[in-house]
């Protein structure tokens, strides 16, 4: 994977509620409608991502979630609060890039995650009954 010698920069961020998607327009002339569920079932934070490979919590029940906040982060990402009460992800301009431009074959990662684990896309998460990294998510 290249890394950019400069991280993207977005010139326009829409909260599009009653769709439930943010749209986000990017310094290049590509825009994007990303929705909330694909960006909370793909937070980065450790809660969603684990701390290492293979270590992901497949994230279920999200189709209806809402963000209630959207906070900036320095120059170079936004934290969004979720209506499910997550909040520690903190997305970065080339990652919001990465969820838009990308976002048919996350769909059907997310999809195949599902199939091969028996879960619905609307279930409940299950509730994990200890951490085992030692702080609460």
């Amino acid at each position: 994977m290249n890394a950019r010698a400069t991280p993207r920069q977005p010139t326009s961020i829409v909260v599009h509620q009653l769709s439930r998607a943010l749209e986000v327009g990017f310094d290049n002339g590509q825009s994007f409608r990303i929705p909330f569920e694909l960006m909370r079932v793909y937070s980065p934070s450790a809660e969603v991502q684990g701390h290492g490979p293979g270590q992901e919590v497949l994230q279920t029940g999200k189709r209806e979630v809402e963000l209630t906040a959207l906070e900036p982060v320095g120059n170079y990402a936004v934290q969004p609060r979720f209506s499910d009460g997550h909040e520690s992800g903190i997305f970065s301009w080339d990652y919001l890039f990465f969820l838009g431009s990308q976002q048919d074959d996350l769909w059907k990662q997310y999809e195949e995650r599902l199939a091969k684990k028996g879960a619905s896309r609307d279930a409940p998460m299950a509730v994990a009954a200890s951490s085992s990294c030692g702080h609460s998510h």
